[in-house]
């Protein structure tokens, strides 16, 4: 029964990770498909440390990374909106920036 957690939460990172790697184009997707992949790693991690009878405190600093994460995220995203007006990687050139 927990290989079947095991299996379904590493199925939706490789899920992320191939909608990570599709979607280039828009910067706010693969910030999402980033999201994604750390929801379902924190799944994971979860079950493994209730299943080792472990502390839980370690789940807790991962949540707090990936809270930074998604706002250094946003703050990207919104400096890249409002220096070149869409968030397409296409539309700016790296030696321009």
């Amino acid at each position: 029964m927990l290989t079947l957690y095991y299996v379904i939460f590493i199925f939706m990172f490789l899920i992320g990770s191939i909608v990570f790697v599709l979607n280039r184009k828009h910067l706010l997707s693969m910030l999402l498909s980033l999201e994604y992949m750390v929801l379902s790693l924190f799944c994971l991690l979860f079950i493994y440390l209730m299943i080792m009878n472990c502390q839980l405190f370690f789940s807790m600093m991962f949540l707090t990374f990936s809270v930074c994460e998604g706002a250094l995220g946003l703050s990207i995203l919104v400096s890249m909106i409002r220096t070149h007006g869409n968030d397409y990687f296409q539309s700016f050139s790296i030696l321009q920036c």
